[in-house]
C-alpha cells in the first residue's frame, strides 16, 4: 500500500480513537457525576428505565412506574442523569465498535494495530455487564469500584492506542523526536503501580460512601491523628446478595478506616511521584518525556488540592467529580511515560 495511503488509514483511526477517548473521559466524570448525587439507581432496571428507553414524563407514564416499583418511586432528576450516563456510555461502545471493526478489515497490514481495538471492544462489552450489575445487585461496592476500574482501563487502552498510531505516523515522518534508552524504567513502572493502588483506594472510599469519614486535616475528627478505626469492616469486599447499599451500610468507624487508608495511599503517592517526577526532569530525556513529566507533576498538584477541598469543603460535588477526572489524566500521563519508555527499549534494541 502507498505511504500516502497508509498515513490517511493512520491519521483517521487517530482522530476515532483520540474522539474515543475524550468521551470516554467525558463519560468517567459524568459517571462520578451520578454516584456522587445518589443518582445510581435513578434507574431501578436496565438498560431502560422504569421499562423504557426514555424516562418516563406522561401522568399515565410515572404512575405505572411507581406501580410497578413501589420500592423506588420516579425521581425525575436522578434517572435523566442515569440515563445520560447510559447514552453516552452506549455512544461511546458503538465508536470502539466501529475501531475494532476498522481493525478487523486491516488485519493483514503490518502498520494496522490489532490487540488493543479487540481488547478495547471485549472490555466496553464487559463494562456494560458491570453497568447493569451496579443496578441489579444495589450499587454493592465492589461492583462499583470494578466499574469505575473498568472506566479507567477503558480510557487508558484509548490512550495507549492513539500514541501507538502516533508513533506509527512518527515513523513515516511525521513528528516526534526519536525516543532513547532511559535508566528510569523502574520508576516509572513503580509510580505507575502507586497511583492504581491509589485510585482503588479513591474507588473504594467513594462507593462506601467514606469521603467524609474524616472532617478535618491534618488531622481527622476532633483532633485526632488516629481516631476510632474498624479496618476489618471496611475493606470487607462481598457481603452477600439483596443488599441496598445506597448512602452505604458502614458504621462510622469503618468509614473513617477506609478514608484514613485513602488519605495515607495520598502521601505515598505524592511523595513517589514528586520524586518520580524530579527524577525525569534531572536526567538525559527526550523533550517528549520531559514535558509529560511536567505535565504529571502539575496534574498531582491540582490532585491534591481538590483531594483537601473534598475533605474541607465537606466533598462539594463539582470538586468531587473534577478529583475523577484529574485522576483519570494522571493516570495517562504515567502510561505516557511507559509506553515512552517501553518505544525507548524497543528503539535501542533495533539498533
Amino acid at each position: 500500500m502507498p505511504e500516502e495511503k497508509i498515513q490517511a488509514h493512520l491519521k483517521r483511526q487517530l482522530r476515532l480513537a483520540l474522539g474515543c477517548c475524550l468521551l470516554a473521559w467525558v463519560v468517567i466524570l459524568l459517571g462520578a457525576f451520578v454516584r456522587l448525587s445518589d443518582a445510581g439507581l435513578g434507574c431501578p432496571d436496565w438498560p431502560g428505565c422504569y421499562g423504557q428507553l426514555t424516562v418516563p414524563s406522561a401522568v399515565d407514564e410515572v404512575a405505572s412506574a411507581n406501580a410497578e416499583y413501589p420500592q423506588r418511586p420516579l425521581e425525575t432528576a436522578k434517572a435523566w442523569k442515569e440515563m445520560i450516563h447510559r447514552y453516552l456510555a452506549g455512544t461511546l461502545g458503538l465508536l470502539i465498535a466501529a475501531l475494532a471493526a476498522y481493525s478487523w478489515r486491516n488485519r493483514q497490514q503490518i502498520w494496522q494495530p490489532k490487540v488493543l481495538p479487540n481488547l478495547l471492544l471485549v472490555t466496553v462489552i464487559f463494562q456494560a455487564l458491570l453497568g447493569m450489575w451496579t443496578v441489579t445487585l444495589l450499587v454493592k461496592p465492589l461492583i462499583v469500584t470494578a466499574h469505575l476500574f473498568g472506566g479507567f482501563a477503558t480510557v487508558s487502552m484509548l490512550w495507549i492506542l492513539s500514541l501507538q498510531l502516533r508513533r506509527r505516523l512518527d515513523r513515516l515522518g511525521v513528528g516526534w523526536d526519536s525516543p532513547r534508552p532511559s535508566g528510569q524504567r523502574l520508576w516509572v513502572a513503580g509510580g505507575l503501580v502507586v497511583l492504581l493502588l491509589q485510585i482503588f483506594l479513591g474507588g473504594w472510599t467513594s462507593t462506601n460512601y467514606a469521603a467524609i469519614g474524616c472532617t478535618e486535616f491534618p488531622t481527622c475528627n476532633n483532633q485526632q491523628w488516629w481516631p476510632a478505626m474498624d479496618f476489618s469492616e471496611g475493606f470487607v469486599l462481598w457481603r452477600g446478595l439483596g443488599i441496598d447499599y445506597e448512602y452505604g451500610v458502614l458504621e462510622y468507624p469503618a468509614r473513617t478506616a477506609i478514608h484514613m487508608t485513602h488519605r495515607i495511599g495520598a502521601a505515598i503517592t505524592l511523595v513517589y511521584l514528586l520524586l518520580l517526577g524530579w527524577r525525569l526532569l534531572r536526567s538525559d530525556q527526550t523533550a517528549m518525556m520531559r514535558t509529560t513529566a511536567a505535565v504529571m507533576l502539575l496534574l498531582l498538584a491540582v490532585q491534591v488540592g481538590l483531594g483537601l477541598t473534598n475533605v474541607l469543603a465537606q466533598l462539594p460535588l463539582p470538586v468531587a467529580v473534577a478529583h475523577n477526572g484529574v485522576a483519570a489524566l494522571l493516570l495517562m500521563s504515567l502510561l505516557t511515560m511507559v509506553y515512552l519508555q517501553s518505544a525507548s527499549g524497543r528503539a535501542g534494541a533495533s539498533r
